[in-house]
Parts: C-alpha cells; sequence; structure tokens
C-alpha cells in the first residue's frame, strides 16, 4: 500500500506559506508557515504535528495486534506523542499511551507495549529517540 500527501510552498523559507493535502482528503490545503512551525502565532498545522499523530496512531493500532497476540483484547488505548525538533533536526518522538485491557497483568502490558513500540512502521521509519510511558487505565 501507499499513501500519498502533496505540499505547495509559495516564496521565501521564512516569509513564505504552504499547504499540504493528501490523496483522502483528509487534509485539504491544510495551511502551514514559519510561524505555524516555529513560533505557534498563527493557526496552521506542521510537519512535525503530522508525524506525532502518525505515530500516535501507528503505535495504537500496533499495541492492539501485539495485545491480541497475546490473547487480550483491549477496551481503549488512547495514545498522545510529542515530536521535538532542535536545530534543524527531529530529535524525539515522546509516546504516552494509556489503556483499559481486562485481565492483563502490569507487567505483561509494559511488555506488550515495548513490543509495539520497537515493531510499529512509523517508530522504524523514524531516526530519533523515541520514549514511552505507558500505564494502564
Amino acid at each position: 500500500m501507499t499513501s500519498n500527501a502533496t505540499a505547495v510552498w509559495n516564496g521565501s523559507g521564512k516569509e513564505g506559506k504552504g499547504t499540504m493535502s493528501t490523496k483522502s482528503g483528509v487534509l485539504n490545503n491544510a495551511h502551514y508557515s514559519f510561524r505555524t512551525r516555529f513560533e505557534g502565532s498563527e493557526p496552521g498545522t506542521t510537519p512535525e504535528e503530522l508525524m506525532a499523530a502518525a505515530h500516535a496512531g501507528c503505535f495504537s493500532m500496533k499495541l492492539s495486534f501485539v495485545l491480541g497476540a497475546a490473547g487480550f483484547t483491549p477496551d481503549a488505548i488512547e495514545t498522545s506523542c510529542a515530536v521535538t525538533i532542535e536545530n534543524g533536526a527531529i530529535t524525539k518522538s515522546a509516546l504516552t499511551t494509556k489503556a483499559k485491557v481486562p485481565g492483563i497483568t502490569a507487567e505483561k502490558f509494559a511488555e506488550c507495549a515495548a513490543d509495539a513500540k520497537a515493531n510499529c512502521p512509523v517508530s522504524k521509519a523514524y531516526n530519533c529517540e523515541i520514549t514511552l510511558d505507558a500505564s494502564l487505565s
């Protein structure tokens, strides 16, 4: 499977602005700029925000598969992710997840979460520090 997106940029790096769209239409000319990316001073998205959403979603789905393979069905998995950019490089992707998984021990859950962190496709694609804070609710 191949996923597709398009970015259009107009103008200089600092004063210009752009849009990002996805083939699915979930993003349709979503605004981004230097100000959205580095100052947070106007509405819009950033590449790092989209990376964080991708990592949170991918990890949650992978954790569900790992739990299922271990004989557990989660009632809910909620994951947030913070992607850090420093000195022109993505340096960290920090996952925080809380899950409700009937019948699982804390130790088994930690094992499954570590497996999902290491093996979700987005984790495998990132070349940065990946941290995980996983807990049961």
